[in-house]
């Protein structure tokens, strides 16, 4: 039992400057301590299950006598209870930290999980894809609102007025807030179910997307047609024209090849290795080289100090808006994408090449996780073969057609 010290007054605490542990009494066990610079802070000495405890109170005088005095009884109160003081104390900090933790907000808790994910996105532009779409459609809506409160009437009010109109969109933003919800309930921001989920929850309200979805093709030159299209083309000058030459050879996408640059190509060997950065799908395609497309980069000049094959007149990135204005002013009804959709239905009617090689050579991301599960390989002898097919059917068919 602690020695009982006399009762001390306000006053007297003010005097009690020299360095050491000062009995106030009052309260058994409670004191001043008094540090070598003068810094005067209050301390319980007690015995916790049979050890002695040395448990802060505050700093003296922002907590003034009295108020001491109260919080040492109400710690030795405890004791007597059975309850560790530290313990208690310990417990009530971690407490307030799950509260603040569920009180963060959707927005708050989306750019967690945009941080804690950014290796996974395939560049910096998918990221920002993932930023705009929530703060456009999900942020009007729930994203100052706690994680912890987000509902499903909530998801409903965001996705039904965009189900039907912008069906593509809103099942990215779908899945897009599913996963943060997901990431909110495993870092413990949230409790409970999921209300983002498809299967269980949205599925009952909104209806399937694949009833929805009306699929818009590219304008396209008709396989048949294509002969004579290369022939039209090939009497085009500028590189904006050998660009689409170019796409037509590889059946590459558009930015793939406005993006294209020197380093990336191995004439010797026929080959363009496309960077995982710049593809679709994240992960890096060698696009097999036909003898024209291999001729056609061969005789392009290049320009010192600039990386990319098919430069604008700044010596940056050609737009698409350049390469469209080729076949606008060729008076072709069709878009630089649709000549991947020239080649793809060239492969189905007139080839026996195989599906699969087709796909690969469109560098198509395969949705089918079993498939991709065991293609190991990227086919690229039998992609090699298919565009040599494809060059002599453009060259062996073509035949001369008026261009304006």
């Amino acid at each position: 039992m602690p020695k009982v010290a006399a009762e001390l007054t306000a006053l007297d605490v003010r005097r009690l400057v020299s360095p050491g542990l000062h009995a106030v009494g009052g309260v058994p066990g409670l004191m001043l301590r008094v540090s070598d610079t003068g810094a005067r802070y209050w301390i319980l000495r007690i015995t916790v299950a049979g050890r002695r405890r040395d448990i802060g109170i505050g700093a003296f005088p922002e907590v003034p006598l009295a108020a001491a005095r109260n919080s040492a009884a109400e710690k030795r109160q405890q004791v007597r209870e059975g309850i560790d003081p530290l313990v208690e104390r310990h417990s009530a900090k971690l407490a307030l930290r799950a509260a603040q933790a569920k009180a963060l907000s959707f927005d708050e808790c989306a750019e967690r999980f945009i941080k804690a994910k950014s290796r996974e996105f395939r560049n910096p532009k998918h990221i920002a894809q993932w930023r705009s779409t929530l703060t456009a459609y999900a942020g009007p809506v729930i994203g100052p609102l706690s994680v912890e409160r987000v509902e499903l009437a909530h998801v409903v009010q965001i996705l039904q007025p965009i189900w039907d109109t912008k069906t593509e969109t809103a099942t990215r933003l779908r899945a897009r807030i599913e996963r943060v919800l997901d990431y909110a309930i495993v870092s413990g921001y949230r409790t409970g179910d999921n209300p983002a989920r498809w299967k269980g929850k949205l599925n009952a309200i909104l209806p399937q997307p694949s009833k929805l979805k009306r699929v818009r093709h590219h304008r396209a030159v008709p396989w048949a047609h294509a002969p004579a299209f290369l022939c039209a083309l090939r009497q085009r000058p500028g590189i904006a024209a050998r660009g689409v030459e170019f796409i037509l050879y590889t059946a590459a996408r558009s930015g793939e090849v406005r993006g294209a640059r020197w380093e990336e190509i191995d004439l010797e060997a026929g080959i363009w290795t496309v960077p995982g950065e710049r593809m679709k799908a994240g992960r890096s395609h060698r696009v097999p080289l036909s003898t024209p497309a291999v001729t056609l980069l061969r005789d392009l000049p290049r320009f010192e100090g600039c990386p990319y094959v098919f430069p604008s007149a700044r010596g940056g990135i050609l737009s698409d808006m350049t390469l469209a204005a080729v076949l606008r002013r060729m008076q072709i009804d069709a878009t630089v994408h649709g000549l991947r959709s020239t080649f793809r239905d060239w492969c189905s009617e007139v080839t026996d090449h195989q599906r699969e090689v087709a796909e690969m050579a469109l560098a198509h991301i395969i949705e089918n996780q079993t498939e991709l599960a065991y293609r190991r390989g990227d086919l690229f002898t039998k992609r090699a073969q298919l565009m040599t097919d494809w060059a002599q059917f453009l060259f062996g068919g073509a035949a001369n057609i008026s261009s304006s």
